[in-house]
């Protein structure tokens, strides 16, 4: 990204608020900027006449910070945000879309004329359209790609300008939860006519014995009316920050043309970027206007993150960085932030991201669309590594209103946005070109792939291209024979089989099914061919309801459910069974107990078909079953551990062999007695791990746990805050389901409330909700200006209790 030489505290482009001002002390000291716009829109919920225009009065509107998602506040005049007549149904969660709204209005200071501005929306979801002063800029209708415009010839100095998008997420259009409205961020950026765009920078790396080289790709235009001498000087900083080394290019641009500029920078014994080691270069390209009498005038600069590492895929090594071979443990991932919807804060992208690492996963795919920014930023800085895939659907529709209604006028744009933007992540190991592609077993589905393909290798022929495909056989080849390595989903028992059909195919399964993880993870660690597994899904979403229980067909509501129900973390971050489950697969001594409950925890669909499988065991964590002393019940115990002894009450149970032979599941029949019971793991005979459940009283107190106890001004940081109902000895009851109300003072606001009830139809806006399983959540968002904030959570049984936040 370009560097930040003003702060957003003092823009150059101040909300109308301040048009009486001077504007002078806002004109930046240097001569680029690249900001954050996300402060002060207004916003009206609702299709209305002429709001385009620069007099319509707006002033009833509600004023709000981006990013924003309508879909997750409440439906006006109800306190739920679903409907189970919602039109995108099922598939949406019955969270509704419908049209909205947005100005924002601001000055431009006269002493600016000359520069050049553009204005980048990173994702608005969906059919928007953008308005400057009333002049049409354009329609941009996929939600999830970032799109811009030149807006320097329609801007108006000294006087009030005004943005208007249009924003339409009608009709049946996804097939999972979307959200609405202006849901990433909105940029602003003021250049000089002699200057570089940082979708036109591409940074790459060669590896060769002990050092290696970066390589910066520059194009530099020049606006102006006059040719111009320039130089490219390329700066390589460490992760600390230090100049390491620089090299210098000059080139000749002619006016109202542009020009590329390659620096090769070597770098002496780098320390290589990898999901253990991710460590990141800088690489800090300025642009100087090289003067007649011998001075530079720096004009623009950017700065781009680095990883230098290398990247190898074949049929008899798998999967290679840095020459080292690596499983791919994947996790595909929808772009929703639970109780946030789809709005895209840094640290609600960030948070995610983490949580996948924590739990054992070194690569997601982005399913299925290109992420946010923030979330590719923070795969580099974490060391993930990701599949960055364009679409769900080509010319042929999955929906009636989804986007197969554009793709013929607007992939080439979109891929464009996708691989431009984020081809400097070292992070994206992998393109994809698309998810269950209806028309992949047909002559024109493979005509279309190719075209794709060799249009990304224009863009990026660093990276190998792949696509997600179901329904495998011979039919595909075709399809398959276009791309680098071939997706594979809810296929392991073709891994074998197309193997001796293709000997030097690579796979890599990007779909597979929590309930079967063993089969297939084993799969992919015992065949080199395939390059790793990706399970549906690392982190549960909102939409395609219940396909984790109730699953498919989806020919009829299963209103309330609104969470898919089949991510290894749930909506609010926690962990669910399956991950733990994950855990003894991944990992050494690893051990965890769970209960089937003697009566299924929702109501079964006796119409779900065979072959979906997305459901974990119905299990619980937890040891309080009053009024069934003395019966049996099944526990499950996951662990990579040799053995297993169980002990009820202290007295043992006995010891059974866990481990690969026993798919790292013990089952004992336990008959309840409350108290403790404590599953022990052992290895060569000595015990190395232990995992209790243990009875809980009533509740007697709320306990509450911040992620951070210090979080940013500014308004865009957060603060998740877990609430959890306990005993008096602190253990949280999981049978607790009652109400907890919230209380905020200071600069920080509540931004959303949730939990982990996929039945759940409760307000995430407002200051109150429903525990489960004990436990809910609060985000707070950071205030713009200093100052403690304290979060007071009250229940009925348990009194109340305080949590304080710092925002510096």
């Amino acid at each position: 990204m370009k560097t930040f030489l003003i702060s957003a505290s003092i823009l150059l482009l101040m909300s109308c608020s301040n048009a009486g001002k001077n504007t002078d002390s806002f004109i930046p000291a240097g001569n680029v900027t690249d900001f954050i716009i996300d402060n002060d829109w207004r916003f009206h919920r609702g299709d209305t006449a002429g709001a385009e225009s620069p007099d319509f009065d707006d002033s009833g509107w509600r004023m709000l910070d981006l990013p924003h998602d309508w879909s997750i506040e409440d439906i006006p005049g109800t306190g739920s945000p679903v409907d189970p007549a919602a039109a995108g149904g099922l598939d949406a969660g019955y969270f509704v879309g419908g049209t909205g709204w947005y100005r924002k209005a601001f000055l431009v200071p006269g002493k600016t004329e000359g520069k050049r501005f553009m204005i980048q929306f990173d994702g608005i979801y969906m059919n928007a359209d953008v308005w400057l002063n009333g002049k049409h800029l354009g329609n941009h209708p996929y939600g999830y790609t970032s799109f811009r415009y030149d807006i320097s010839d329609e801007l108006l100095t000294d006087k009030e300008n005004i943005i208007a998008v249009r924003v339409k997420n009608e009709g049946h259009n996804s097939r999972w939860y979307t959200g609405s409205g202006i849901y990433r961020h909105v940029r602003m950026s003021i250049d000089d006519p002699v200057h570089l765009d940082p979708w036109s920078v591409f940074v790459t790396t060669k590896v060769h014995g002990g050092s290696a080289d970066i390589i910066s790709a520059v194009q530099v235009f020049n606006e102006s009316d006059d040719d111009q001498d320039i130089m490219l000087n390329s700066h390589i900083l460490s992760a600390s920050g230090n100049e390491i080394t620089s090299a210098e290019r000059e080139c000749r641009v002619k006016a109202r043309s542009g020009c590329e500029i390659i620096n090769t920078v070597p770098i002496p014994a780098p320390q290589l970027w990898s999901p253990e080691n991710p460590c990141l270069y800088s690489a800090v390209n300025e642009v100087l206007i090289l003067s007649p009498d011998g001075t530079r005038i720096k004009t623009d600069e950017t700065s781009t993150a680095v990883g230098i590492r290398t990247v190898a895929i074949d049929a008899t090594k798998g999967f290679m960085i840095n020459g080292e071979p690596v499983e791919l443990k994947g996790a595909c991932m929808h772009h929703d932030n639970g109780p946030l919807g789809a709005a895209a804060f840094d640290r609600a992208e960030e948070r995610r991201v983490e949580l996948m690492k924590a739990n054992g996963f070194n690569a997601i795919r982005c399913s299925h669309n290109p992420p946010s920014q923030a979330f590719l930023d923070a795969c580099d800085r974490l060391g993930i590594l990701v599949i960055d895939e364009s679409f769900d659907m080509w010319t042929e529709p999955k929906n009636p209103d989804d986007y197969h209604l554009y793709f013929k006028d607007w992939w080439q744009k979109d891929v464009e946005s996708m691989v431009r933007r984020d081809r400097n992540h070292p992070s994206v190991v992998l393109w994809s070109i698309g998810n269950e592609i209806p028309e992949r077993g047909k002559p024109e589905g493979a005509k279309l792939a190719a075209e794709q393909v060799a249009f990304i290798r224009s863009l990026d022929s660093t990276r190998m291209i792949t696509s997600a495909v179901n329904s495998l056989d011979p039919d595909k080849d075709p399809y398959f024979s276009t791309l680098d390595l071939c997706g594979y989903n809810y296929a392991a028992d073709k891994y074998v089989s197309d193997h001796k059909r293709l000997p030097g195919r690579i796979i890599v399964s990007t779909e597979s099914f929590p309930l079967e993880a063993f089969e297939y993870w084993t799969a992919a660690a015992d065949h080199p061919w395939v390059i790793g597994d990706f399970v549906w899904t690392g982190f549960d979403y909102l939409g395609e309801a219940s396909i984790g229980w109730l699953g498919y067909p989806h020919d009829k509501s299963f209103y309330p459910w609104t969470h898919a129900y089949c991510g290894d973390i749930d909506i609010c971050g926690f962990k669910r069974p399956q991950s733990y489950y994950r855990d003894a697969l991944w990992k050494e001594n690893q051990l965890s107990v769970f209960v089937k409950p003697p009566v299924p925890s929702f109501p079964i669909n006796p119409e779900k078909a065979s072959w979906s499988k997305w459901e974990w065991h119905d299990v619980v964590s937890h040891w309080n079953w009053e009024g069934y002393e003395g019966k049996e019940l099944q526990v499950e115990v996951y662990s990579s551990c040799e053995e297993v002894e169980m002990q009820l009450n202290d007295k043992s149970l006995g010891r059974k062999a866990s481990g690969r032979e026993n798919k790292y599941t013990t089952i004992w029949t336990v008959p309840y007695s409350p108290g403790s019971l404590i599953a022990k793991g052992y290895k060569s005979g000595n015990l190395v791990s232990s995992y209790e459940l243990r009875t809980a009283g009533k509740p007697s107190s709320i306990w509450l746990r911040a992620d951070r106890d210090t979080i940013n001004a500014g308004g865009q940081d957060l603060c998740y805050v877990t609430v959890e109902l306990v005993d008096g000895n602190g253990a949280r009851n999981q049978l607790s389901n009652d109400p907890v109300t919230f209380e905020i003072s200071g600069p920080g606001i509540i931004q959303a409330v949730g939990s982990s009830n996929p039945m759940g139809t409760e307000s995430f806006t407002r200051p109150h909700r429903n525990a489960y399983q004990g436990r809910c959540l609060v985000i707070i968002r950071s205030g713009k200006e200093k100052g403690e904030t304290v979060l007071k959570a009250t229940s009925e049984k348990t009194g109340s209790k305080e949590i304080k936040i710092q925002t510096i």
